[in-house]
């Protein structure tokens, strides 16, 4: 016999974490080292060519480029911030664990798919966008133009300012993060997810933001962050299952319809709420006399009484 689900934002939250900190149950391990070594040498022997051979010539390219073009990039490289995915995605899980307890199992199932795929895509695009956060400022390399000429070697380690915290760079990291972890779960939107981050990572170039290198380290960092916690979720069964050859394969999700009927129960459970804890007003308590059957109504002026409506 299944335990009950948990009730309480605490308590709900506990069990989440117990959920993701459950012991892995292996299947995964071996296929995700060597993934995961495949798609960092290539990109990083990719970012260090790129360093020697094009950051100069990009970043004195872009500067060349029309002001109005550069200001209308401006305003689409700010939908690769971390933001747009670790705002509303914490948001969403602490809606569901603040839902009604007495929910309709189907519902409670439905919330609890959707609580491991928000914490799973939250997870596996904020664990390395803060290993990029502090990686980039300890090593400390400048941005386009900072000192004044395109330099693609100036360095100042442990500088903690914004303008030698170029190299990786945090919208490529984040950016391919999302296109790895939402492309893991939903595999017909992997080239959309892709067209999107290579789109951002071109504009941080065009906005003399980054190098070509800078956003190559930062698809590097992005990539392999985002695979590595695909593989803890699927070792442990959760959002992802392990295949007989040890490949990793997406759950079937809730279907819109699942998702429309578990919103539905939620709306009409506090509808049910909202009128049982309404006060009755003296005008909606019934009199007596308006509770008898209408044939049994005596009415006409007073002394006058013994009249009755059939």
């Amino acid at each position: 016999m299944s335990s009950p689900p948990p009730t309480g934002f605490v308590a709900r939250v506990e069990a989440a974490v117990r959920e993701i900190r459950r012991a892995s149950r292996g299947g995964v391990r071996r296929i995700a080292w060597r993934s995961i070594g495949i798609v960092g040498g290539c990109f990083l022997a990719v970012s260090l060519l790129t360093m020697s051979l094009l950051d100069v010539r990009a970043i004195t390219a872009a500067r060349a480029l029309s002001p109005d073009f550069i200001a209308a990039t401006r305003i689409f490289t700010d939908l690769g911030k971390v933001g747009w995915f670790l705002i509303p995605l914490p948001a969403l899980m602490i809606v569901i664990c603040l839902l009604p307890a007495r929910l309709p199992r189907l519902a409670q199932a439905t919330f609890a798919a959707i609580f491991a795929r928000a914490a799973f895509v939250t997870l596996a695009i904020g664990i390395p966008y803060g290993f990029n956060a502090v990686l980039k400022s300890l090593i400390g390399r400048a941005r386009p133009f900072v000192g004044g000429s395109a330099n693609a070697y100036l360095y100042d380690p442990f500088n903690w300012t914004a303008a030698y915290a170029s190299f990786p760079s945090n919208h490529a990291t984040t950016v391919c993060a999302a296109a790895v972890a939402i492309g893991a779960m939903f595999p017909r939107a992997r080239l959309l997810m892709w067209t999107y981050a290579v789109l951002i990572m071109v504009s941080r170039v065009i906005v003399i933001a980054h190098h070509p290198s800078d956003v190559m380290a930062g698809a590097l960092v992005g990539t392999m962050g985002a695979l590595m916690v695909r593989n803890y979720f699927a070792s442990r069964r959760i959002v992802f299952g392990v295949t007989p050859d040890g490949g990793v394969e997406p759950f079937a999700g809730p279907s819109w319809h699942r998702i429309k009927s578990a919103v539905c129960s939620v709306f009409a459970r506090a509808y049910a709420f909202a009128i049982a804890a309404k006060p009755r007003s003296r005008s909606a308590i019934r009199s007596p006399v308006s509770s008898r059957p209408m044939w049994k109504r005596k009415v006409g002026p007073p002394g006058f009484h013994s009249v009755a409506v059939r």
